[in-house]
Parts: C-alpha cells; structure tokens; sequence
C-alpha cells in the first residue's frame, strides 16, 4: 500500500504543481487573485482525484471487489498528504524562481478592496499594519510552509472521506468482469 500512496501521491503532487510553477513563472511571481483561488482549488481536485482512482483499483483488484471504510480513508490521507509535500515544495520552488512578494502583492489587493467598499484610513492603516506583521511571519519558511500544506490538505481529507464513504460500496462503480 505504500507504494501506492508514493505513487498516486507524486502524480497529483505533480498535476497540481506543474501549472501552479507554470503559473508563477509566466506571470513573474504575480499570479490574477481574482480567478487565482478558483483555478488553485480546481487543479487541487483535479490532482486529487487521484485518490479516488488509487482507492477504486484498491477495491477492485487488490481487494477483490471490496474494500472498508478506514483502509480506503488511510490510502487517501497517505496520498493527499504525499500531494501535499509536493505542492509545498512546487510552491517554495515557484517563489525561488521568481523571487515573488506574494504577500506583497495580496497585501495591495486587499487594499484596494477595502478602498472600493469606501473603508476609512484607520482601517486601511491597520489591515496595512496586520498584513506586514504577517508577511514578517511569512518570510519565514517553518511558518510558511506548514500554511501552504494547509491549502491543499483539508481539500485532500474531503476527497478522502467521500472517496471511501463511496468506494466501499462493492455495488457503486462496480468492476468490470470479462
């Protein structure tokens, strides 16, 4: 099974970080906050439909047709968590390349946000304030990193649990017998 989790894991690890490099190399380090989030959450379960796969060929082949709850629930966490490392490392790879401010750039979004809703300056100054105390504790990479598993993760726990709560009925997608 642990090589099944490596496996499947790198290759959503890899369909997730591939365009989000891509990304942040062709925009130099500026990706569109606006549809940004939309595009970063969609790959995240296109990546992780790999644990849907992972734990249907689990059931089907490995286990006969059959396969639990928690045994199909572990194989996913193992290759959302595998997909997470990856995505961690694609995105501290895509901020090398590009010596991207992100924070910086997020920071001036946010801004101008608050300025079109017609927020006052003392509100402006303090999210000013409270965005660069928080891109000081996003320089740091032990602070930084754990915050970016923590995009992808809870999106790979969820196709987790749906995945297994589906697969470990015999009777749903059943397989195909020659």
């Amino acid at each position: 099974m642990l090589r099944k989790i490596i496996s499947y894991g790198a290759i959503g690890g890899l369909i997730v970080a591939v365009p989000m490099i891509a990304i942040m190399v062709a925009t130099e380090g500026r990706p569109p906050l606006e549809y940004g989030m939309l595009v970063g959450y969609a790959t995240m379960l296109i990546a992780l439909s790999t644990v849907f796969v992972a734990i249907k060929r689990q059931r089907d082949v490995d286990g006969g047709g059959v396969i639990r709850f928690w045994p199909a629930f572990g194989l996913g966490l193992g290759i959302s968590a595998v997909a997470g490392l990856l995505y961690v490392l694609a995105w501290e790879l895509a901020l090398a390349i590009t010596q991207a401010d992100f924070i910086g750039s997020y920071t001036e979004t946010l801004i101008a946000e608050e300025r079109a809703k017609g927020a006052s300056p003392a509100a402006i100054a303090k999210l000013r304030a409270e965005m660069e105390a928080f891109k000081t504790s996003y320089a740091n990479p032990l602070f930084r990193m754990p915050l970016t598993f923590a995009e992808i993760f809870p999106v790979g726990v969820l196709v987790s649990l749906v995945s297994a709560g589906l697969l470990r009925n015999p009777r749903f997608l059943p397989a195909r017998r020659d």
